[in-house]
């Protein structure tokens, strides 16, 4: 094809001719940068009336936050777990959830809510572009970017708006109280509950078996007898709860073999009782063993000794025995003559 036959548009340029033989010419750069818009600012970059009203809206939010937690607090405090209330359209919910559902969640949108009206009114909204770097942060970059903290902490005002700093120090500080009340909702307090059983001076020591009172020859020398308080029966509702800390257990031993004069004095013609919760994790102790008076936990192989106050001798367990002080009543059955003298079962931690 000669020259002539080129079409005109596709022949070089007079601009072309400076340019090197076999390059190619680009008019536009289709990838160019186009760099950042102007820019604009906002009302509260110029106006310090606005500004300050920005400021108000964000100190109000933190305020709500506050206000919110204490409601979360006296609404677990006075709202009864029991009560439901009707909530259109979900239906009839726990009053008590609802509550503490709506006034934690309105807690913790505040606090957002605030950072993020904060952030968009207030803080600078200045673009920066900043060239990418290894990872490593040499000298230089280190105290550029301490600068540039230094300088966004200067930008977004924290020193400055007072109020917007002591309300957000409010909010973050009192929304941790709703989990530390939660803390309320595991259980009843102990108060001294654990400190004291359903065996009072006077009480008939009751056959588990029969469910009769129990006389001295009743127990036979060398056997176990377990018993609980009069009054307490099967069909109770609190039953369970009751013999988890009143289990008894009676052995008869001669006295000239109990070695502990305490618990001898404690016992009738050598009958001593003990409980029979366990005081390492609380098991029933229900195995004996006659020659050596020797009862064995079966949970974790705690042995005690019955015949020198029911001491540990093997196993996990840290104390012996609770011993419960017994005699005789005018009728001729035994009964209890008071309290067991220390908490029975495991340590706790309001034992001291």
């Amino acid at each position: 094809m000669s020259s002539q036959e080129i079409p005109e548009e596709n022949l070089p340029s007079a601009q072309d001719a400076d340019q090197p033989h076999g390059s190619v010419a680009v008019k536009d750069d289709p990838f160019a940068d186009p760099g950042l818009p102007p820019h604009e600012h906002r009302i509260q970059d110029i106006d310090e009336r606005a500004a300050k009203r920005s400021e108000r809206v964000v100190a109000f939010l933190f305020v709500l936050s506050m206000l919110s937690t204490i409601a979360f607090i006296a609404a677990f405090v006075a709202i009864k777990p029991g009560k439901s209330i009707y909530v259109f359209p979900i239906g009839h919910i726990s009053a008590l959830n609802f509550a503490l559902g709506m006034t934690l969640g309105l807690a913790l949108f505040c606090i957002g809510a605030g950072a993020v009206h904060w952030a968009r009114t207030l803080m600078s909204d200045v673009e920066v572009a900043d060239e990418r770097h290894a990872i490593e942060a040499e000298p230089a970059v280190k105290a550029k970017v301490l600068a540039d903290f230094k300088q966004g902490a200067q930008e977004s005002q924290f020193g400055r708006r007072k109020l917007i700093r002591n309300t957000l120090f409010g909010a973050v500080a009192m929304v941790p109280l709703s989990g530390i009340v939660l803390l309320r909702d595991l259980g009843p307090l102990p108060e001294d509950k654990l400190r004291h059983t359903a065996w009072k001076a006077g009480k008939l020591l009751v056959n588990v078996n029969t469910n009769e009172p129990l006389r001295p020859s009743d127990i036979a020398v060398g056997s176990l007898t377990f018993a609980k308080p009069e009054g307490v029966e099967e069909h109770d509702e609190d039953f369970q709860q009751v013999m988890g800390k009143a289990a008894l257990m009676l052995v008869r031993i001669q006295p000239e073999d109990i070695k502990d004069k305490q618990e001898l004095a404690w016992g009738h013609e050598g009958i001593v009782a003990y409980s029979k919760v366990c005081t390492h994790v609380g098991c029933p102790i229900s195995l004996y063993e006659q020659q050596t008076h020797h009862v064995l936990c079966p949970c974790h192989q705690s042995t005690f000794d019955l015949s020198d106050g029911a001491r540990v001798i093997f196993g996990p367990a840290g104390h012996a025995l609770p011993q419960l002080r017994i005699g005789v009543s005018a009728e001729g059955y035994l009964q209890a003559l008071g309290d067991f003298a220390e908490p029975v079962g495991p340590a706790f931690w309001e034992r001291g």
